[in-house]
């Protein structure tokens, strides 16, 4: 039996190198964006409790951030929490809110933010959120703010309908004060409204989903136009490298017209 497993291994191994090397070769995403789905049925389906989801879940992110690093993504935008999601009990919120705090302040002196100028921002209505954890959103975006070679986003409190609320707001109040006139409106007054006006590229190239679920939930209403949508059957806590270049390699094989 243990001869089986390490031959599995293995194999296993050279299939990944051989993946990655085929990625590696071909045209690849410069900004992805993942939801994050399936903690709470991971942790149903393993007869855990479902904060132990959410912990298994959190360890995958701190992974994703070394893959995209070996992979060369430069965007990454993690939906890690919906406006939806700020009704849940205030036990489950209490864990989630800690559990995120905790892995946030990590990020202060991580090397791999340093050393990849890495900069990261909270996107959403970061206001919903606890003074304790806007406070450290706050320090994180500030300890980042010069950094322009790479971009963690992360969605917290967010809606995609309350995105372009909030973009329509911006734009009218520039009109009631002067500053922008009505026939001036366009796509890219719209787009400098949005939550991701700060990034290079705004739009992912991909977007990946977790557990199965094939629908967006509102994620990236206005960026998403043109991204290549790829779903998984897997729970975001067992999500692995290999599941990564996989999407990544179904993305490749898709030619992309860009609405042409």
């Amino acid at each position: 039996m243990k001869e089986k497993v390490l031959n599995f291994s293995g194999l296993y191994s050279i299939y990944s190198n051989k993946l990655e090397k085929e990625i590696k070769n071909e045209n690849l995403p410069n900004h992805i964006a993942i939801i994050l789905d399936g903690n709470r049925r991971w942790a149903r389906r393993n007869l855990v409790l479902k904060e132990n989801g959410h912990f298994h879940g959190a360890d995958t992110v701190e992974n994703l951030l070394d893959w995209c690093e070996e992979l060369g993504i430069k965007i990454i935008t993690l939906y890690v929490l919906s406006a939806e999601n700020l009704a849940r009990d205030d036990e489950e919120l209490h864990y989630l809110y800690e559990l995120i705090k905790e892995r946030l302040e990590k990020l202060y002196d991580d090397p791999r933010i340093h050393r990849n100028r890495m900069r990261v921002k909270a996107i959403g209505r970061v206001e919903l959120l606890p003074q304790s954890l806007k406070e450290i959103l706050k320090k994180l975006e500030d300890i980042t703010k010069d950094y322009d070679t790479h971009y963690l986003n992360v969605a917290i409190a967010y809606g995609g309908q309350n995105e372009l609320v909030d973009a329509v707001k911006k734009i009218a109040t520039r009109i009631k004060d002067g500053s922008l006139d009505v026939d001036s409106i366009n796509k890219e007054i719209i787009e400098s409204s949005l939550y991701t006006s700060h990034l290079p590229q705004s739009s992912p190239d991909m977007i990946l989903r977790t557990s199965g679920e094939k629908r967006l939930s509102g994620f990236l209403i206005w960026q998403s136009a043109y991204s290549e949508l790829v779903f998984m059957d897997i729970f975001w806590p067992e999500f692995r490298k290999i599941d990564l270049m996989r999407a990544i390699r179904t993305f490749q094989k898709r030619a992309r017209r860009l609405g042409k």
